[in-house]
């Protein structure tokens, strides 16, 4: 455990339980957590901080994931393998992160969300088709393929290159790519998640970069707000979620738009 206040202490794990909260419903968490933690921790390195982000949204992710299969209709297998390409989709990006300058992508990723915030806000019906119909529909072939290898290679890639709104981005294209509703593509990310979350934890803990006992304390708190949060998708529907989505889109907007403003 790093030497910090109990004052520091609780506010991460007031961060902690609300990045797992946000995290279930819609993804993005870590939009709250990373920050919170270079934050708290600033004299811990950096890659110390990325490997206690990791255990910590790990558990929530986890629990997430279990509360929306006993509850919501999910496709378990189609969601593992989209899962196992993401893993090794981010373990590519991850490899190529060390010369691509961040300052390249923020721009380019802001054009993308403010275009997704677009679709979402004049297609009011996106991802608001009943939860058990959107899992009973047969889907094509070509649209599990496209999903695994673009949906799972290319966001993966993504999060190994980069990182900002992973999980925003897999539930809007698992959502287009296989006419998921918006709680069931909510309940795929996770798994997806789990995936690749479990991937990189295992890097960091090769690399003896993870603060355990922070992260164990945390864990807990994100743990009870990712489960708190998916039960609250599930309950109030695709509506909710969809509001959510957007609120998460805006603020991660900004937050490029501040970090491109002082790079």
């Amino acid at each position: 455990m790093p030497d910090i206040t109990l004052t520091t202490l609780v506010l991460l794990c007031l961060a902690a339980a609300a990045a797992g909260w946000i995290d279930a419903v819609v993804g993005g968490g870590g939009l709250l957590l990373l920050p919170a933690l270079l934050l708290g921790l600033p004299n811990v390195p950096a890659a110390h901080v990325l490997g206690t982000n990791k255990a910590v949204a790990i558990v929530g992710t986890s629990g997430a994931a279990a509360t929306f299969l006993r509850k919501a209709p999910v496709r378990v297998g189609l969601a593992v393998r989209v899962g196992l390409m993401a893993l090794a989709g981010s373990m590519a990006g991850a490899f190529f992160a060390a010369g691509i300058s961040s300052e390249v992508l923020r721009p380019v990723i802001m054009v993308v969300l403010l275009g997704v915030a677009a679709f979402v806000l004049l297609r009011p019906s996106f991802g608001t088709a009943p939860a058990d119909e959107g899992a009973a529909r047969p889907v094509a072939r070509s649209r599990i393929v496209t999903a695994i290898v673009l949906v799972g290679g290319g966001i993966g890639f993504y999060d190994g290159l980069f990182g900002p709104g992973t999980g925003t981005f897999l539930v809007l294209a698992l959502s287009a790519v296989l006419h998921l509703d918006l709680v069931t593509a909510s309940a795929t990310a996770k798994i997806v998640n789990v995936c690749t979350n479990a991937g990189a934890l295992a890097m960091f803990a090769y690399q003896g970069t993870v603060l355990w006992q922070l992260a164990a304390v945390m864990a807990v708190f994100n743990l009870a707000g990712g489960m708190i949060g998916a039960r609250m998708a599930l309950s109030r529907g695709s509506g909710f979620v969809r509001a959510v989505l957007l609120t998460v889109v805006f603020s991660l907007v900004a937050k490029l738009g501040f970090d491109q403003w002082n790079a």
